[in-house]
């Protein structure tokens, strides 16, 4: 006997296709029209025509630490929930159902998956669940999802609702430009965070995946506050038009150069890390401009550093770079990380150091399953070892090659 219930009391087939496809249909045709605030009022609306309830539509906050609920009538309000260590969390983290018991019912805990972002936590009750219930809740969860990444191009609701602290003018900036935190496809994952969250200036990241390639830069620019968000600005803006003008790496680093140096002059640089991956092969090649070295993670255990030639910081009117090259096995990690990391200190203590993050990740091994529990993982351990310090901005930003080709996905499949 299914959970899904009438406002009638009648018991609803949540196993039904064609009973799915309707109610499905009819929510993408009721929200395509709708304002954005009227988007979670209507989602709990249709979850309790199934006779669901205590609908909570969760977002993660820009600390990557709770899962903050989105405010709407019909949705139940309350405190923003721990990421680790809860339901939601896992659900979240773990991108899969969660089912917890109650004494009246099911509590069931969906990730918002919008593509291969991941967006929040669709939370509702049920009395009892079956397997036509849970097919159908993912599909209402994905098409959840989905509109909210539409919605929220055009409107400050979902921003508000994620943000525990006030933002910096700076920070505002920088979020502005960053991509999703994460993306999940079958031969590539990958996940950022940027540290402190209310108060970053110059750290930036940025990535695409164009057809076979993924693309990819961390940026930092010298200086705090608003002067450094706009040099980060600028360096992320040549990134983007040279890369999607489809010039090499050698010549990438030459437009930002270019860009940089005519914008602000010869005093300010940005140091950064460009690299593409074919995700077919797991040909791995890099131009590093003075930037720290990224970590290559296998087994659980860093291997090596991915040094090379390097050439200097963009803005600086460095040599053509040497463009370095490494054949990743499958399920390895790249850790990209900014120098905020590594030179942080307590007064008249001592540098965190490379080699102690590097001691850090052998010691605490996989951190996680995903590439987004590692980053996270990872950074607030590291946060906690700091004591808590952030007198520069931090950046982790991790590539997890997962090898094998999708030439056996349909059109359906992908």
């Amino acid at each position: 006997m299914t959970g899904l219930e009438g406002p009638s009391g009648r018991v609803m087939a949540g196993r039904s296709e064609r009973f799915a496809e309707r109610l499905l249909d009819a929510l993408l045709d009721r929200a395509r029209e709708l304002p954005p605030q009227l988007i979670a009022p209507l989602v709990a609306e249709e979850v309790h025509r199934l006779g669901g309830r205590a609908v909570s539509i969760l977002l993660q906050d820009y600390d990557q630490l709770t899962l903050a609920p989105l405010p709407g009538r019909g949705l139940l309000a309350g405190e923003p929930e721990r990421i680790d260590g809860s339901p939601a969390g896992d659900a979240f983290l773990r991108a899969t159902l969660v089912e917890e018991s109650l004494a009246d019912g099911v509590r069931m805990f969906m990730p918002l998956l919008g593509g291969g972002e991941k967006v929040g936590v669709l939370a509702l009750t049920l009395d009892t669940v079956d397997d036509g219930d849970r097919r159908l809740l993912r599909r209402l969860a994905g098409l959840v999802a989905d509109m909210l990444v539409t919605k929220s191009s055009y409107t400050d609701q979902f921003f508000r609702a994620r943000r525990r602290e006030q933002m910096s003018v700076a920070a505002e900036i920088q979020w502005s430009l960053l991509p999703p935190l994460t993306m999940i496809t079958p031969q590539v994952a990958v996940a950022g965070i940027l540290e402190p969250a209310y108060d970053v200036a110059g750290d930036s990241f940025d990535y695409a995946l164009n057809d076979d390639i993924l693309h990819v830069a961390v940026i930092d620019a010298m200086g705090h506050g608003l002067n450094a968000a706009v040099l980060a600005t600028v360096a992320i803006g040549a990134y983007r038009h040279a890369r999607r003008a489809g010039v090499g790496l050698a010549e990438l680093y030459g437009f930002m150069d270019a860009a940089i140096d005519e914008q602000f002059g010869p005093d300010q640089f940005v140091t950064a890390q460009m690299m593409r991956l074919d995700v077919r092969s797991g040909r791995l090649q890099w131009v590093n401009a003075g930037h720290p070295a990224p970590l290559l993670i296998r087994g659980q255990r860093v291997v090596q550093a991915l040094g090379g030639p390097g050439t200097l910081p963009v803005g600086f009117g460095g040599d053509q770079p040497q463009i370095s090259e490494q054949v990743l096995q499958r399920d390895d990690r790249i850790l990209l990380f900014t120098d905020g990391l590594i030179e942080e200190h307590e007064t008249g203590g001592e540098q965190f150091g490379e080699e102690r993050l590097i001691d850090f990740i052998n010691a605490a091994g996989h951190i996680g399953e995903s590439a987004q529990e590692m980053v996270r993982g990872l950074s607030h351990a590291l946060m906690r070892a700091r004591g808590g310090i952030t007198s520069d901005d931090a950046t982790l930003f991790l590539i997890e090659w997962r090898g094998g080709t999708t030439d056996h996905l349909t059109t359906r499949d992908a």
